[in-house]
């Protein structure tokens, strides 16, 4: 009873993937069928799920990092690669993430190559791609 009680108060604080939880749980189980078993009955009862925790972390990072970034993210803590890319197709476009995080960083259209190439160095070190990157930075000197 130990292991349940640990597993609710951890997912009363945040939620957490599959492989998380295990991770964190795994010490206090008896045998590793005891664990999976507590891992499929939370999931069962929708307590424990991927979707709501790629959904959630989607939220909240994705107005500061691109895309990359929030994939690499996700899969790390175990999102299946699938999941990862519904997760973000349902999400804000990345072109209009980015110009809003290149918009509160800079604003300034890049007065020579130097600084054109540290907004770019910063945006592609958010996780945005590089054909983001490019077309932000080309829509912004066209728009001048």
């Amino acid at each position: 009873m130990a292991l349940r009680e640990r597993a609710l108060r951890l997912l009363a604080q945040r939620e957490y993937t599959r492989q998380e939880l295990s991770r964190k749980i795994a010490p206090l189980a008896e045998s590793a069928e005891q664990l999976e078993v507590l891992l499929d009955d939370l999931t069962r009862i929708h307590l424990l799920s991927d979707e709501r925790y790629a959904e959630a972390r989607r939220n909240s990072r994705a107005p500061r990092l691109g895309d990359a970034r929030l994939a690499y993210e996700l899969r790390s803590r175990g999102v299946a690669a699938e999941l990862v890319r519904t997760t973000l197709a349902a999400g804000e476009d990345e072109l209009t993430r980015a110009r809003r995080v290149w918009q509160r960083r800079f604003g300034n259209i890049p007065a020579d190559t130097v600084e054109r190439t540290r907004q770019m160095r910063f945006l592609a070190g958010r996780g945005f791609s590089g054909e983001t990157i490019r077309r932000l930075l080309s829509a912004t000197l066209e728009d001048d």
